[in-house]
């Protein structure tokens, strides 16, 4: 049931756009959101869909023990194709090569060496044309199922459970409308990382700057001293940030600053920037070179005009987790119980968890089954997804 759930979902195109002003972004995420309403009406729950995208639910239980939150969004990332996604299952991976659908894409564990995770397990991946959406309808079928388990269970064998489904959490505007007297949860989970065995009470601290450099233009035979190429002074822009803070070449704990788009002219150019490190006076470090670039390229091309301008995304949820570390010490509970070893590890990116959590609901971030998110290698393996439904059910199983 897992399976078929998880191929139901990933084929439809629930892609948010960033350049959209509307909530949700796209109007196709609802047509997954109704799904899942239909989904949760039929088994009897109590859910309400919002028209800002927000899908709430409730199953009562054991009263006597605090209400507990499952979260997971419905988007997948603008970043690649997922239209038409045509997912293949393979079972009993042997390791080897696998070149994907008709294309030259090949996923080989010598180049993704968490593939090793699937030798003789289910995987399912892509044709190599789209991605294929386990970010996040992993997490979205995994919280399904725990729904139908805990249904199963005595009311009084079971936590009274939240659920929240959001868009646009890969625009990062998943938790802006975060109802709380819809969401009563003393804490929750989102299902929305890599490894089942992995919990994520960290984020990065994260800025985003939008940088529009209005050069001159003019004939290139007339230009000496005159044009000044906007174009050519965002790459020298770009040439001045530190050659080593960016994604490809950090890890763990280490910030970054992330050219996310690029665009331009002799006449304008824009750039796009994401500023990530989970050390905040690091992230206002990465934020001054921004302005002093800024400054310095103003002063060396006279006429040249930049507009910069840096906003907050969201913050690092940890400190929230410090204070409060119910939702902490519930899941190593949950996870010793199921006899299951576990880690930290810091998320190198965002969840709509960390917003909730500043919201005054604390919210770990748990693994999916899925890999190499935002892309054609994407895939997902089964028996991991699997454990995931385990945990999430322990999760809401009450202990005398």
């Amino acid at each position: 049931m897992l399976l078929d759930r998880f191929l139901k979902y990933v084929k439809i195109d629930t892609k948010s756009d960033p350049d959209s002003n509307t909530t949700p972004s796209s109007k196709n995420q609802f047509d997954l959101l109704n799904i899942l309403e239909d989904e949760l009406k039929a088994l009897g729950v109590k859910c309400e869909l919002t028209e800002t995208g927000r899908l709430y639910a409730f199953v009562p239980g054991n009263e006597k023990y605090e209400a507990v939150g499952l979260c997971a969004h419905v988007d997948t990332a603008p970043d690649f194709s997922g239209t038409n996604v045509n997912p293949k299952v393979i079972k009993k991976f042997d390791g080897k090569d696998l070149t994907l659908g008709k294309t030259d894409r090949v996923l080989s564990i010598k180049e993704y060496p968490k593939l090793k995770r699937a030798i003789n397990k289910t995987l399912i991946v892509t044709d190599g044309t789209t991605l294929l959406g386990g970010d996040d309808k992993a997490g979205v079928a995994i919280i399904m199922e725990v729904i139908e388990e805990a249904l199963r269970m005595n009311v009084y064998e079971r936590r009274p459970m939240y659920i929240l489904f959001t868009p646009d959490e890969e625009i990062g505007r998943g938790a802006e409308i975060f109802d709380t007297s819809k969401f009563k949860a003393s804490f929750a989970y989102t299902f929305d990382g890599s490894e089942a065995e992995v919990v994520n009470v960290e984020t990065f601290n994260a800025k985003a700057a939008e940088i529009h450099i209005t050069g001159k233009a003019i004939h290139p035979g007339d230009a000496k001293g005159v044009m000044i190429n906007a174009a050519m002074v965002a790459n020298e822009f770009i040439s001045m940030l530190p050659a080593k803070l960016v994604p490809s070449k950090t890890e763990g704990h280490e910030g970054f600053n992330h050219l996310s788009s690029i665009s331009g002219s002799v006449e304008e150019a824009h750039m796009h920037y994401i500023l990530r490190n989970h050390d905040d006076k690091k992230l206002a470090k990465q934020e001054k070179q921004f302005f002093e670039i800024t400054d310095k390229l103003i002063k060396k091309h006279p006429g040249v005009k930049i507009d910069l301008k840096i906003s907050d995304s969201y913050k690092n949820m940890l400190s929230v987790i410090v204070d409060k570390p119910a939702c902490k010490n519930h899941i190593e509970k949950v996870l010793k119980d199921l006899a299951i070893p576990y880690e930290y590890a810091p998320i190198r990116g965002g969840t709509d968890g960390t917003t909730f959590s500043y919201m005054g609901c604390p919210t770990p971030n748990l693994g999916t089954g899925s890999y190499n998110h935002h892309g054609p290698y994407e895939y997902a393996i089964l028996e991991e997804m699997e454990l995931l439904v385990k945990i999430g059910v322990q999760i809401f199983k009450v202990s005398e």
